[in-house]
């Protein structure tokens, strides 16, 4: 069976490569054209760095283009054109130091490398007036969540900018993925961002079997995605808690949590780890289902679709939450199409995108899922895509399960990687698409490695979203996005 995710390896040599002019212009004629980015990489070849843009058609085939640069001369920006590409090429400067001429914010992602005094060269924003108050949040905050800054300006209550600095949880990741024999950075792969272990871990073990030339069987990509549909169900049914608690709706916040304990028990059930952490590996799963556990399962998604309709409509129907959730930290379909979201939050601003859907092969083709759309952008739209993804994803298992039961089969061994390839695949985890590109050498051996995680599109998104709202909304609209930092910071 073929992928069920977005897969696409070219061969190094086969890419198109152009000068940086023409290789600027071109990409800004397929843009125009209604081209989408998935991502944008650069990587240091001696004294030259190496310029990967991946460009996605409507009918999702992948694009691959390069160019070559010398950092100090670089290349004119793009982002004024085209404001998806402000994070890829803040993150390109970042990385490589290639000079982008003309861009108008060049702010570092995560500040890789550099003292935490550099943080100094990039001060927040500030709106002059009389009455304009700043208000800072962070990085440390109450409570047990990962550390960023966050900075307002106010006029009165109402919040007119919101600058997001992120990077405090900066580890190095991708430079540790190359430390080791890239067939076993499967636990590695699993800590990038701990609540989406199994997007990011299909993501790896795709790209690795395409370059290692090994294909799996149905049932194994079933397996796969039954295990990412969990942790789909689980995340959300925790977004929802935390939304339910941030407007003092106490009987969703425990009765989502307690339905969450269910989904990672469910989890581990099946692999040993509430997060799934070992369930997958590169040529396999370690995922069993004997009767005994399948009985478990059943029963576990058996008690989830029953009591999730009782609470739903308690959570829909209260006044409470429909009036502080409705009308609350929208985002336009405009704004979230020129900024490049991705995931739920793309999803509730009215763009049709999964990566999950009209595949051709794979799971996902046999057995169909349709993806959920709302037009409105706000947060209740985002809890309203939350709760119809968990009932497609508890009906999809429940399917599967039933259909394809035996998840026997012994792993594949993975090979010498294929020299001079470049392998990209995206998985659509719970907030959005996540993008593993792996690049190997003359030997076969990985000489890059480039992750990205949905938050690092979708932090912009949520900054916009907050203006014109009053300072307290600011809680359910970062907890309608469900962010993550260390999967924006690696």
């Amino acid at each position: 069976m073929k992928a069920s995710m977005t897969a696409h390896q070219v061969a190094v040599d086969a890419i198109p490569r152009l000068e940086p002019g023409p290789w600027r212009e071109d990409l800004l004629k397929q843009l125009r054209a209604d081209m989408r980015v998935v991502t944008l990489v650069g990587r240091r070849d001696l004294d030259r760095v190496a310029i990967t843009a991946v460009l996605q058609a409507s009918d999702r085939s992948l694009r691959v283009s390069r160019t070559e640069v010398a950092p100090e001369r670089g290349y004119h920006e793009m982002t004024t054109e085209h404001a998806a590409l402000h994070c890829f090429e803040r993150e390109l400067h970042e990385q490589t130091g290639v000079r982008i001429a003309g861009h108008p914010w060049l702010k570092p992602i995560r500040y890789e490398g550099q003292e935490q005094s550099a943080m100094r060269s990039h001060p927040f924003y500030k709106i002059e007036g009389k009455e304009v108050h700043e208000v800072a949040v962070g990085p440390i905050h109450a409570g047990v969540i990962e550390p960023g800054s966050f900075r307002f300006m106010c006029l009165g209550e109402q919040v007119h900018h919101l600058e997001i600095h992120l990077g405090y949880q900066h580890r190095g990741v991708e430079r540790r993925l190359l430390e080791r024999d890239p067939r076993s950075l499967t636990p590695l792969i699993e800590t990038i961002a701990g609540d989406t272990s199994v997007a990011h871990a299909w993501a790896y073990c795709s790209a690795l079997e395409g370059l290692a030339g090994c294909q799996l069987d149905g049932e194994t990509e079933l397996a796969r995605a039954v295990a990412l549909e969990l942790e789909r169900v689980a995340m959300h049914l925790s977004g929802l808690a935390g939304m339910a608690a941030d407007v003092g709706f106490l009987q969703g916040a425990t009765t989502y949590g307690r339905l969450r304990t269910t989904a990672i028990n469910t989890m581990m059930r099946l692999c040993g780890s509430r997060f799934g952490r070992g369930a997958l590996r590169p040529g396999g799963v370690r995922m069993r289902l004997p009767p005994e556990t399948l009985r478990d399962i059943r029963a576990n998604l058996e008690l989830l679709q029953a009591d999730l309709p009782i609470i739903n409509d308690c959570f829909l129907m209260a006044r409470t939450v429909q009036h502080r959730l409705r009308s609350t930290g929208t985002l336009t379909t405009a704004q979230a199409r020129e900024l490049g979201l991705v995931g739920l939050a793309a999803r509730a601003s009215g763009i049709e995108l999964d990566a999950r859907h009209l595949m051709e092969h794979g799971a996902y083709s046999v057995v169909p899922i349709q993806p959920a759309v709302l037009p409105d952008g706000d947060c209740w739209a985002r809890a309203r895509i939350r709760i119809a993804e968990i009932e497609a994803s508890l009906s999809w298992i429940s399917t599967v399960i039933a259909l394809y039961p035996n998840w026997e089969h012994p792993p594949l061994s993975i090979g010498e990687l294929a020299p001079n390839q470049l392998a990209i695949s995206l998985v659509e985890g719970f907030r959005g698409e996540v993008v593993h590109c792996i690049e190997t050498g003359a030997h076969g051996e990985v000489v890059h490695y480039k992750v990205q995680d949905p938050s690092l599109r979708n932090w912009m998104g949520l900054a916009l979203a907050v203006r014109g709202n009053e300072i307290s909304d600011f809680p359910i609209c970062n907890k309608s996005f469900d962010l993550s930092y260390c999967g924006n910071d690696l």
